[in-house]
């Protein structure tokens, strides 16, 4: 008989909501086994790779009762403005939008290099001794029945939990196997990424400039080692132009993206590899089906238009971590139907309505035409004067609007 090795969640998925799922899980003393076929040494290899994630405020919240965001510091950088344009930033048309905050507020965001919340995950899970990381790692079955999930891993070792947690990412290969009901479309466009260092300070404001070919955004990083400004960028294009965009030598791409910028930042340099992928949208009608509970771009994929991709994925911690805590503290089975309907009700309607808003914007930004620019522009105007309609959107950005689990408050649960 092979090894059975027993915890009280399995997590298949070791990525970023995954590994802050289960430290979440253990700050709280339960036990979790994380399985993923990546290897964890490759993920945090030195070099910066052009990634980098906006986490709200009320996500931070979360990492610092956590202990992670300390392992963070001088690394994030924070957002202390967002600026919104129709077009060029420079275009001198009406209809901008910007979102200050004021002092003693928390900021919008932080800017950090996804690198960088790897390294710091990493070096938690190392001190975490509730948390059992098997990486890398195949699973050849999965078995779910009145007692619990057992995995069986390639060399004959099964692990056994009353329930699964699925953090695989948009292409998950369990939930699609379990057989979840996804809606899905392409929105034939392709989103390059990267950074660069540049010659003004971007004075810790994001820009986002939205163009009928899709929206173009510049996010604040942390000076390097040298003191050189830097900031990411996302910059999304038509399908049919991505692969062009992606041939261009690095001066023309410069160039073109200097252009879009509207010279904002100054001369640019790019700094890490650029980085391209098509964009789609993907949701699933339920996040919880027998003894299994989808986190993350597992159960949703949204266009980076608004940020908040990573972001949805910890709010699902947050939420999950607090429904399974309060059920082990009553000693209720963790994989039990009662339980996980909790969090479908918490999170299903959340996850929908950020995924449609998200879902809308992308689509009338795309309109073309004097007459749908005119209506955008008088539509970010009107934000623009409507102080309680600014401070609506500001606490969507930061992550503090609806019913927030006590993570997100920054507190324990």
């Amino acid at each position: 008989m092979s090894e059975m090795l027993r915890s009280d969640v399995l997590i298949s998925g070791g990525g970023l909501v995954g590994q802050v799922l289960a430290l979440a899980l253990a700050h709280h003393g339960l036990s979790v086994q994380i399985v993923d076929p990546a290897d964890p040494v490759a993920a945090i290899a030195p070099g910066f790779d052009g990634r980098a994630s906006a986490i709200a405020s009320a996500t931070w919240q979360m990492l610092d009762v956590l202990g992670i965001a300390q392992r963070l510091a001088g690394h994030g950088c924070p957002i202390r403005a967002i600026k919104v344009g129709d077009g060029a930033p420079d275009s001198g048309r009406g209809g901008d939008l910007d979102f200050v905050t004021t002092d003693g507020d928390p900021p919008l965001g932080t800017m950090v290099e996804n690198r960088q919340l790897r390294v710091a995950l990493a070096a938690a899970l190392a001190e975490a001794p509730l948390v059992r990381l098997l990486m890398p790692v195949e699973v050849v079955s999965r078995d779910v029945d009145t007692h619990g999930v057992t995995l069986t891993l390639a060399d004959g070792v099964r692990l056994h939990a009353p329930l699964l947690i699925v953090a695989e990412g948009r292409r998950s290969p369990t939930r699609d196997e379990t057989g979840f009901s996804i809606a899905n479309w392409s929105y034939h466009h392709h989103a390059m990424i990267g950074a660069v260092n540049h010659e003004l300070s971007h004075g810790n404001v994001a820009h986002e400039i939205f163009y009928p070919s899709g929206p173009f955004a510049l996010l604040p990083l942390v000076d390097d080692e040298q003191g050189r400004h830097r900031s990411a960028f996302v910059w999304t294009v038509g399908e049919k132009d991505g692969p062009g965009f992606a041939k261009l030598g690095e001066r023309g791409f410069i160039a073109e993206l200097q252009k879009r910028a509207g010279g904002v930042l100054g001369a640019m340099e790019l700094v890490a590899p650029r980085m391209t992928y098509p964009l789609g949208f993907h949701h699933s009608a339920s996040i919880v089906a027998d003894r299994i509970a989808l986190v993350g771009d597992a159960a949703h994929g949204i266009h980076p238009i608004a940020g908040q991709g990573l972001n949805l994925g910890l709010r699902d911690v947050a939420a999950l971590a607090e429904v399974l805590v309060e059920g082990a503290r009553l000693g209720l089975d963790l994989g039990d139907a009662a339980l996980l309907a909790r969090y479908q009700r918490w999170r299903g309607l959340d996850n929908m309505m950020v995924s449609l808003a998200t879902d809308g914007l992308t689509r009338l930004f795309g309109i073309p035409g004097r007459t749908a620019a005119a209506v955008r522009r008088t539509g970010l105007g009107a934000v623009q004067r409507l102080p309680l309609l600014k401070r609506f959107f500001m606490d969507e950005a930061r992550g503090e609007a609806g019913d927030l689990p006590r993570l997100l408050a920054g507190a324990e649960i």
